[in-house]
């Protein structure tokens, strides 16, 4: 299935020279969300996985269902203060300053091979944060998945060594 048919392309948002990569026509058509729910999923297929962890927000959508056709845990990464119980935080670089991420301290054990998800892959920073709390909790990165890679970023650089899977490159 073409997968990029699905996805609308909007100009100039969030601002000015910015190409926004809307998933939320991929979700609504039914066998659009299949194939890439599937296709997110089959790169690990057969290989151990304990827990999936969605990173907020759009990894929320994709993480859940990768984790049933896994047959692992979902794990929410969220940003500060919307997790109740005790925390890990990493705290990360953006273009214009920093950003934080916040997972459960009991979300993930010693020796546990974890696989993050998420829609975008753009310069990595994000899921290298997330990638660092997994392994300060004791957890080994069995890989990553996005939905979209934008590969003129090159996020891929800075999750060099973990095996990382794209369905769409852009």
């Amino acid at each position: 299935m073409d997968l990029k048919s699905l996805i609308r392309e909007v100009p100039d948002f969030p601002k000015p020279g910015i190409l926004f990569y809307d998933i939320t026509t991929l979700l609504k058509d039914p066998v659009g969300l299949h194939s890439a729910v599937d296709a997110l999923a089959n790169c690990f297929v057969g290989r151990k996985v304990d827990s999936v962890v969605g990173i907020e927000a759009r990894g929320f959508i994709f993480a859940p269902m990768v984790a049933y056709r896994l047959n692992a845990g979902f794990v929410p990464v969220r940003k500060p203060k919307k997790l109740p119980a005790a925390t890990a935080c990493a705290t990360y670089n953006l273009e214009y300053g920093a950003d934080s991420l916040e997972i459960h301290r009991d979300a993930i054990s010693q020796g546990q091979d974890v696989l993050i998800i998420d829609d975008l892959l753009a310069t990595g920073g994000t899921a290298a944060a997330v990638a660092q709390l997994i392994e300060s909790l004791g957890g080994t990165v069995a890989g990553l998945g996005f939905l979209i890679e934008l590969a003129f970023l090159k996020g891929r650089g800075k999750l060099a060594k973990y095996d990382l899977h794209a369905v769409l490159k852009y």
